[in-house]
């Protein structure tokens, strides 16, 4: 062991690498408890769980590499894009998990709120922002919920040999948009859409996925800027939200 790698850590949350062991530290023990048993009911291969503390989770590691990182281009096949289309698929024909999702109402007052911040306080152009406000109109509209990951970003998901090795961080679990989750893995790499489709074997309506790009960029400018990351570089969150039209 070299040493104890912080691989992400802000206020709320720490995931910090001790050789092959990760230990997920959250301030709120009930999040990390609901992320456990996400874990247990998901029907598709997630991290090991070597023990659990109040506070803390250790999981074992993935084998492979991240389906993609933001800001960079994916490097792995389509196949393996197809595979993880055909497992969040599996994923959303589960079962719901037995506690609440986040509401349509939520996530709209939430959106109406970052977009009054993004233009009162200048970090991104009026214009800038009611377009996408615009945009994400189409993904907010009643859904019917899926069991949906909630965070699921492309280097949330390992690959090995054109297969999915598992998924990480469920702390976002729940009932939820179905679409929210094939936003989510293609944002930044819309390039790939088509691929993971192929594999989710369900039609989407594009105008909705674009709608969550657009949603997800909005809220997540303030809360990057305050926890030390950076939305504006290339590739990332700014740069999606101006790809839109």
């Amino acid at each position: 062991m070299d040493g104890i790698e912080v691989v992400v850590a802000h206020s709320e949350r720490a995931t910090l690498r001790v050789g092959d062991v990760y230990l997920k530290v959250d301030a709120d023990a009930r999040r990390l408890d609901r992320e456990v048993e996400a874990m247990a009911l998901a029907p598709v291969p997630t991290a090991p769980v070597l023990w659990r503390q109040p506070s803390v989770v250790a999981l074992g590691p993935l084998r492979g590499e991240r389906l993609a990182r933001l800001g960079q281009p994916s490097s792995v096949s389509a196949a393996a894009w197809r595979a993880a289309g055909l497992l969040l698929r599996r994923l959303h024909d589960a079962p719901l998990p037995p506690w609440a999702g986040q509401e349509l109402e939520a996530v709209v007052a939430e959106l109406e709120t970052e977009c009054r911040w993004l233009e009162t306080s200048g970090t991104l152009p009026p214009e800038l922002v009611r377009r996408g406000r615009a945009v994400a109109d189409a993904a907010l509209r009643p859904w019917t919920p899926a069991f949906a990951h909630g965070d699921l970003q492309a280097d949330h998901v390992h690959v090995e040999d054109d297969a999915v090795t598992g998924v990480l961080d469920w702390s976002e679990a729940g009932p939820g948009d179905p679409l929210r989750d094939v936003a989510t893995i293609s944002f930044g790499h819309a390039e790939r859409l088509g691929d993971l489709l192929d594999g989710y074997g369900v039609e989407a309506d594009l105008e909705v996925v674009r709608g969550w790009w657009c949603v997800r960029s909005l809220l997540g400018v303030r809360w990057l800027l305050q926890h030390g990351f950076d939305p504006f570089a290339p590739g990332c969150e700014v740069d999606v939200l101006r790809a839109q039209r």
